[in-house]
């Protein structure tokens, strides 16, 4: 073999491997990567089934039901509910109309089934996502008359 063949061989190995790192690191970040979503993006059919995902709002005043270490409560962002099952032990400050962020999976009946439950831990602080689809979701249940109707036949019993 030539050097100049040799060193187009070496050059082609090492995109070769680059472009191999380049693919699993992003393959390792997009299996990783959890997007947030509203619960009016949540019943506009607009989040993934079955795929990792973080829900936020307000745990609705009433809504929080315990059968042992299961938790059933209602996420809300004043223009839409969502019902969310969570089993494990709940953060200290998670109380009823405060905020709340969960992580996990919406099933096929759209009930979210939380792994992970984040409380608001200061009534001055909600994330930037959160408070922004908070204010988009109030202004369009404003702009289209809609009201927030939390009735008990919605919620798991």
């Amino acid at each position: 073999m030539k050097p100049r063949h040799k060193r187009m061989a070496l050059i082609a190995a090492g995109l070769a491997a680059v472009g191999l790192a380049a693919a699993l690191v992003l393959n390792a970040f997009r299996s990783n990567l959890v997007f947030f979503f509203t619960p009016s993006q949540i019943a506009n059919h607009e989040a993934p089934t079955g795929r990792g995902l973080r829900i936020g709002g307000l745990v609705v005043a009433g809504s929080v039901k315990r059968e042992g270490v299961t938790v059933h409560f209602t996420v809300t962002d004043t223009a839409q509910s969502i019902p969310v099952v969570y089993t494990g032990i709940l953060p200290d400050l998670f109380k009823e109309g405060k905020g709340v962020v969960a992580q996990g999976e919406l099933d096929a009946k759209g009930v979210f089934q939380a792994s992970e439950v984040l409380a608001k831990h200061d009534e001055n602080y909600m994330p930037p996502e959160a408070a922004e689809a908070l204010k988009r979701a109030q202004a369009s249940g404003e702009s289209t008359g809609k009201t927030l109707a939390m009735d008990t036949e919605s919620k798991p019993q």
